[in-house]
């Protein structure tokens, strides 16, 4: 049922009783100062938590010449992994499974058609037990593992969704690394960030991330393949399509002494309004911002070591993951991309053992700024990769229903999950 007019001018009213706080011209002119003086680089308490790699700079290219340039790495390959979502059983079982894909451009059949599949199971029932070793299905092309997650006050479901999606994910990155000739471009963050976000924000949950061994292997496949990627002088990135870190904006919140009252909802949402061109232009209400829609805006490279990113950094200790090469090679590094054609802004990941090197730093640049322009948002590889890893919804239903008849249960569903399942038959 939609709303009546006169119901949806009394809710549109309601916006009238809310004073935003300074304009728009005052956000954005303290958006330069964030720039000019806070973040070369941004410290807090001793720590150096953002800094730039290179010079910082804002720069621009058209997103036309961009995209007929040669490119800097001839192949690229993606990487994605897709869940059904955790499940809660009646019989007290919380599953969720996840399956991880490889793209390749050119196209590579065999490695399209390779999957990991993993399932992780978490009951508070400890006499439940699962088999835990790897199996091969699909004439050998795929692998499968199930893993049982410990016992859990809380955080079930988002333990066993995290632990299958970075596992699967990480473990086939690992057995198809060979595969990439040229540039591995992650659908997601570099390391996983889900997972490293207990440490950073529940208590609870970091003490299961250094007391249980699943965390920690998970967050070593990760750590392997960034030391197999140097080692064999390939680059690899990850490509955020929803970057919605706080490291920056958390930490100019904390500096007091400076007086910084920082607006803006996370980082995304900063650099957003730093990269974004344009100009007002008279209105019949006075002024308004006209946004330039010609090019793409990108920052220099950015090392961060606050938040989720410090663990792998030279203040962390990676979870007590044992590193091969210098800790500082691990470091996050990122530079963040506008596209105003669609007013989004994405974030790029690399290790600093690539980045440090200039010209794969601008070679890794340009690659990304091609891939997003030609494209018109995430590279195209990406959503190979996505299209590949996806489970779709009936898939996910009729899985659902194969687990219900294998445990003799039925899922522990709410009204919410009748209601989404009819309007979506």
């Amino acid at each position: 049922m939609t709303l009546d007019p006169v119901h949806f001018d009394g809710i549109a009213r309601l916006a009238r009783r809310i004073d935003h706080g300074a304009d728009e011209r005052d956000r954005r002119a303290f958006a330069e100062t964030v720039w000019a003086e806070f973040l070369d680089p941004l410290a807090h308490e001793g720590r150096t938590i953002v800094e730039p790699v290179d010079e910082q700079a804002r720069r621009l290219v058209d997103c036309e010449d961009v995209a007929l340039r040669d490119r800097p790495f001839p192949t690229e390959h993606g990487l994605d992994a897709g869940t059904i979502n955790p499940t809660t059983f009646k019989n007290g079982l919380v599953i969720d499974i996840a399956q991880a894909a490889m793209s390749a451009t050119p196209s590579d059949l065999d490695l399209h058609r390779s999957r990991t599949t993993v399932m992780t199971v978490h009951s508070n029932d400890e006499t439940m037990t699962v088999d835990e070793t790897w199996g091969k299905f699909d004439e050998g092309y795929s692998r499968s593992r199930a893993v049982k997650i410990p016992p859990l006050p809380r955080f079930a479901e988002g333990v066993v969704h995290a632990l299958a999606l970075y596992l699967a994910e990480s473990t086939h990155a690992r057995d198809h690394a060979d595969d990439v000739d040229d540039l591995l471009v992650l659908d997601g963050p570099l390391y996983p960030r889900g997972l490293l976000r207990w440490a950073d924000q529940h208590p609870d949950l970091a003490d299961f991330l250094l007391e249980n061994p699943q965390p920690k292997t998970v967050l070593e496949n990760y750590v392997r393949l960034v030391e197999t990627f140097v080692d064999r002088d390939r680059p690899l990135v990850g490509f955020v399509k929803n970057p919605a870190t706080r490291v920056t904006t958390r930490t100019l919140k904390a500096k007091r002494d400076a007086d910084v009252s920082a607006p803006w909802a996370d980082d995304a949402a900063l650099f957003t309004r730093l990269l974004e061109r344009g100009e007002y232009v008279p209105d019949v209400e006075g002024q308004r911002w006209e946004r330039d829609r010609s090019s793409l805006t990108y920052t220099n490279w950015f090392r961060s070591r606050g938040g989720v990113d410090r663990p792998l950094s030279i203040d962390g200790d990676a979870l007590g993951v044992e590193r091969d090469l210098d800790p500082e090679q691990y470091e996050v590094t990122f530079f963040v991309v506008y596209d105003p054609r669609d007013d989004l802004c994405y974030r790029i990941e690399a290790p600093y053992a690539f980045t440090r090197d200039p010209e794969t730093r601008e070679r890794l640049t340009m690659q990304l700024l091609q891939d997003v322009a030609i494209a018109h948002g995430p590279p195209t590889i990406v959503e190979k990769a996505d299209e590949l890893a996806r489970i779709g919804r009936a898939e996910k239903r009729s899985l659902r229903e194969t687990l219900e008849t294998q445990f003799d249960t039925s899922q522990d569903r709410t009204y919410d999950d009748h209601r989404w399942d009819e309007e979506y038959r």
